[in-house]
């Protein structure tokens, strides 16, 4: 793994996958939480998600739907790693834990540290999710947890490396900020944020 975990979110064709490897992503998320620009079906994730390196985790991003949906959508797409974006309780994560599986849990209320619902890796996204405008990352309202933590939110190529330099996170995780449009991915954006993620 790199010094600095990257996930690409929100991925729709085969020629974002190919960006995001390429690039270095150590992550890349498909949504199948519905009313989104960027959902997809459980048989177009599984084609994607198989010109994946074993080395990048694949990541199936949920939100507030039941627990035998999620299990039934992970498992006909083949990701190997579940982003739960909603109100779930620890119930969840227990029923969802698997071998070889892991669990994201993202939220945007203060926590103290990852792990506290049983995830193996904590988001913490913006207080509006999805509106693109991040945390006030150096106000005293904003508290970087304990652990293996993603900040997400309003992240984009020109501010991603001054976000990590002020909290110190663990990762980072991208969708709109690297988007050409909405719900449409733009390679360059997705190099350029991977790059000026890890200082280079």
């Amino acid at each position: 793994m790199s010094d600095l975990f990257v996930k690409i979110c929100g991925l729709k064709t085969a020629h974002d996958v190919d960006a995001a490897v390429a690039a270095g992503a150590d992550a890349v998320g498909f949504v199948f939480a519905p009313g989104s620009p960027r959902t997809i079906g459980a048989a177009e994730a599984r084609e994607l998600a198989a010109r994946v390196p074993a080395g990048v985790l694949t990541v199936g991003v949920f939100r507030g739907q039941p627990v035998e949906e999620v299990r039934r959508l992970t498992e006909e797409s083949g990701v190997r790693g579940v982003q739960l974006h909603g109100d779930e309780g620890p119930e969840y994560y227990g029923a969802l834990r698997a071998e070889g599986r892991t669990l994201l849990r993202a939220t945007a209320r203060r926590v103290e540290r990852c792990g506290e619902y049983g995830e193996d890796l904590l988001l913490i996204d913006a207080p509006d999710p999805g509106s693109g405008k991040p945390w006030n990352w150096a106000a005293a309202e904003f508290t970087a947890p304990r652990g293996h933590w993603l900040l997400a939110g309003g992240l984009n190529p020109d501010n991603v490396r001054k976000a990590v330099e002020t909290t110190g996170a663990w990762g980072v995780d991208v969708s709109s900020g690297v988007e050409r449009e909405r719900g449409v991915k733009s390679p360059d954006f997705i190099r350029a944020f991977v790059a000026a993620a890890r200082g280079r």
